[in-house]
């Protein structure tokens, strides 16, 4: 898609978010030429001396050499530097990988006097096409020499490939007497699904949190936000989602916090909660061609994990999405969907909505379904899909969206 001009998901956000800078972080973005011409294609973010960072990435079983990167380095716990750079993901490239980011690792370390492993690396876009980061070469320390601390919406474009939209989240919360900010970008439109969700996520906050502790928040959220997406049910070789705190509220009196279970930390973890959601949701209202935003509930399941299974079964079926890029209420796909997920479930004791409208109980349809009112709704931007499957407590959210022509047009030419 290099080059061509896409409108603007009508999903997305009427505005990029107000956000405030974060104490301790600051970025500049540059136009390096990786594989796109007339926009940034590079993002520098510096942190602070002494920041701590957390990480959760893609579990596919091929990698980019930058995620193997990222994953040797979180064990330092620090961080000093992140370098992103869209229209290559340095993922299936061998040696070349491997050399690509350690150069790319060096360069930012030279710019931000620090160390290679103190420098976090990210890449997406085109698998197989090996990483030229010679371009970096002189990019990297001019963009160390103008960094500012409230760009956030030029970070988000800068680490865009297929996306219509930069995204961003803010959060203030208190830890003790103290205020704090949660300030976050990601990217991601295409190749979304579980887990992680494909896309680069980079939260940031000025909260002094030591590295165990915050790897456990994160960990713990990514569960109900990107792990909880889908936009085609394809696992990324890139996905990136890290954390990371410069401390800086500690002098401003914030007393430091080194455990998770903390009690100080809990209106943090449902502040970055909260935060998360925003931001994988935003994925999925620019998932590629898509027209509508579509939450999966599903409730009386024998377990979360079981409601889960099966909302994913739903949110990834190309049927349902069809039908629902269609506007057609097509409940008979949920009951497939539902039956081919593995999962406990019994044909008459189902229920399934759309909306406030109940198309189907005790596995038949609903004596009192409408298909007018039915259609009616589907007719709406955002739909709600619930299926009660009648055997326990567990429930599940899953987001989507719809399948559309678009998506096929964007992807059949993505290398053109």
């Amino acid at each position: 898609m290099a080059g061509k001009s896409v409108p603007v998901s009508p999903l997305a956000p009427k505005r990029f978010p107000k956000m405030p800078a974060v104490e301790g972080v600051a970025f500049a973005t540059a136009e390096a030429g990786i594989r796109y011409k007339g926009r940034t294609d590079v993002l520098l973010a510096t942190l602070a001396e002494g920041t701590t960072m957390a990480g959760v990435f893609t579990t596919s079983k091929c990698p980019s050499a930058a995620v193997d990167w990222c994953r040797d380095i979180l064990k330092g716990g620090k961080a000093r530097g992140i370098v992103v750079n869209s229209g290559n993901a340095n993922a299936f490239t061998g040696l070349k990988g491997r050399e690509a980011v350690k150069l790319t690792a060096e360069i930012a370390a030279k710019a931000l006097k620090c160390k290679p492993e103190e420098i976090a690396l990210a890449s997406t876009g085109v698998i197989g096409e090996p990483l030229d980061a010679t371009k970096f070469n002189g990019v990297l320390a001019d963009c160390a020499a103008r960094v500012k601390g409230e760009a956030w919406q030029d970070a988000a474009r800068a680490i865009m490939t297929t996306d219509t939209f930069p995204k961003g989240a803010v959060k203030k919360v208190k830890i003790g007497d103290v205020e704090v900010t949660i300030c976050g970008i990601a990217k991601g439109a295409g190749m979304i699904a579980p887990d992680m969700a494909t896309m680069l996520s980079f939260v940031f906050t000025d909260a002094a949190i030591g590295t165990a502790a915050l790897q456990a928040c994160l960990s713990k959220g990514v569960k109900d936000s990107f792990n909880a997406v889908t936009v085609d049910s394809d696992t990324s070789t890139s996905d990136t989602l890290m954390l990371f705190a410069t401390g800086a509220a500690a002098r401003r009196g914030q007393a430091p916090v080194n455990e998770a279970s903390d009690p100080r930390l809990s209106a943090f973890k449902r502040a970055l909660n909260k935060l998360l959601l925003d931001l994988a949701t935003q994925v999925v209202k620019d998932g590629e061609g898509a027209r509508k935003f579509v939450a999966v509930t599903v409730e009386g399941a024998t377990s979360k994990k079981s409601a889960k299974r099966i909302a994913l079964s739903i949110a990834n079926s190309p049927l349902v999405k069809t039908a629902i890029a269609g506007e057609d209420a097509n409940w008979g796909r949920i009951v497939m969907a539902v039956g081919k997920a593995g999962e406990p479930a019994e044909r008459d004791r189902l229920a399934i909505f759309f909306g406030p409208h109940r198309v189907a109980e005790a596995g038949a349809r609903d004596p009192g379904y409408s298909e007018a009112a039915t259609s009616d709704y589907m007719k709406n931007e955002r739909i709600d899909v619930k299926v009660d499957i009648g055997l326990g407590r567990g429930k599940a959210t899953v987001y989507t969206c719809d399948l559309t022509k678009a998506y096929v047009e964007i992807n059949g030419d993505y290398r053109s």
